[in-house]
């Protein structure tokens, strides 16, 4: 299980280099919205990730055990991870310069609705709550199911916040594409 778990760290590693890299080179930003809510998401998903990694800091009940992993649930979490972190850098990539931490409207900014945009409107955040389930499955331990929550509500949160940005900007064109594409979940949420 150890071997499996060092994957992981080293797929989340990967993910965060991609996102550095891929942040490098961004348009200007033409508006900012809700800038403090959106700041305040961020930061509860990265005390998610947090309590995520650290294994509960040692500290019980946190870093108890829900259940003993084994090589079954390592694997599934290793593949649930992977899945959820290649859907989350193939919808960086698609939405490219466009991107910002922060809900940010760019100059020229273009309303993505192609690749994972087509599966899910915020597919970013649907793949990294997926990887962080992944990663919590793998480790077993209270602090990671209670790090996927945080990162849940967080995201869930912040999506509801762009939708108003996104409403903002695109109008109909977005409307369109709200009825045709679930948010967070496909085919359902």
């Amino acid at each position: 299980m150890g071997a499996l778990n060092q994957i992981i760290r080293a797929l989340w590693m990967a993910m965060f280099a991609v996102w550095f890299i891929t942040g490098l080179k961004l348009k200007e930003t033409a508006q900012s919205r809700s800038e403090g809510m959106s700041r305040i998401s961020v930061y509860v998903v990265w005390a998610g990730w947090w309590l995520l990694f650290a294994h509960g800091f040692g500290i019980d009940p946190l870093s108890r055990k829900i259940f003993e992993p084994s090589q079954v649930t390592a694997a599934v979490g290793l593949v649930v991870t992977a899945v959820g972190l290649v859907f989350a850098v193939v919808a960086r990539l698609y939405i490219g310069t466009n991107w910002s931490a922060l809900i940010q409207v760019k100059e020229g900014h273009e309303l993505i609705q192609t690749g994972p945009y087509a599966v899910v409107r915020h597919p970013i955040y649907s793949g990294l709550m997926l990887a962080t389930l992944g990663t919590a499955i793998a480790y077993g331990e209270l602090s990671g199911f209670l790090g996927f929550v945080m990162v849940v509500a967080a995201w869930g949160y912040k999506a509801r916040l762009e939708e108003s940005a996104m409403l903002g900007q695109f109008g109909t064109q977005y409307e369109a594409y709200r009825a045709r594409v679930k948010g967070l979940v496909p085919l359902v949420w």
